[in-house]
């Protein structure tokens, strides 16, 4: 007899079984997924602060339910922030200073050279997933490093479990190519 996968979530020893220990867990990750969308520090904050408040009201449901609900909710925060810079009058309101969309996070590891490379390393990954479109960027992020299933990704996406594989497929292929000579 198997056991249902919801059952065994739950029960998971690691699994956070606070809204708060979820939110805790998921923050850095939330950020930088919100910074790569919106190229901005300051709106990523925003952006994250919003879905965590947005996500009280969900604080009854199950702890299995948090993950997707979260990163559609941050998902939507995103798109919300995007579309509200598109419409932007830029001579009433100028685009927000700093947009270069850099990272500073620090390796809490001893070897300098090693926080280095790190850094540079994922410098030159967000910098490449800036130049892919925003739909293979968002099945890249939540498939390969938030490490969502495909069928977690496609509701998050709002799209089929077929377009989540073939934004992948096409995110990844443009990824090497980019990231070719970092090797």
């Amino acid at each position: 007899m198997s056991v249902p996968a919801a059952v065994i979530e739950d029960d998971a020893p690691d699994a956070p079984q606070t809204l708060d220990a979820f939110l805790a867990s998921v923050s850095t990750r939330a950020f930088r997924f919100a910074e790569l969308g919106l190229r901005h520090r300051e709106d990523a904050l925003d952006a994250v602060q919003d879905a965590m408040v947005k996500m009280l009201a969900y604080a009854q449901r199950p702890p299995s339910e948090w993950t997707p609900l979260f990163w559609s909710v941050l998902r939507s925060r995103i798109i919300d922030q995007q579309r509200r810079r598109t419409f932007r009058l830029k001579w009433v309101l100028p685009a927000p200073a700093g947009d270069e969309g850099a990272v500073d996070w620090a390796d809490p590891g001893p070897d300098p050279s090693r926080s280095n490379d790190s850094r540079e390393a994922y410098t030159r990954l967000a910098e490449a997933l800036q130049q892919l479109p925003a739909r293979q960027r968002e099945a890249f992020t939540l498939r390969v490093l938030e490490e969502l299933d495909v069928g977690t990704t496609a509701r998050v996406m709002g799209c089929s479990e077929g377009s989540v594989k073939t934004h992948l497929s096409r995110a990844r292929d443009a990824l090497s190519k980019q990231l070719e000579d970092f090797r």
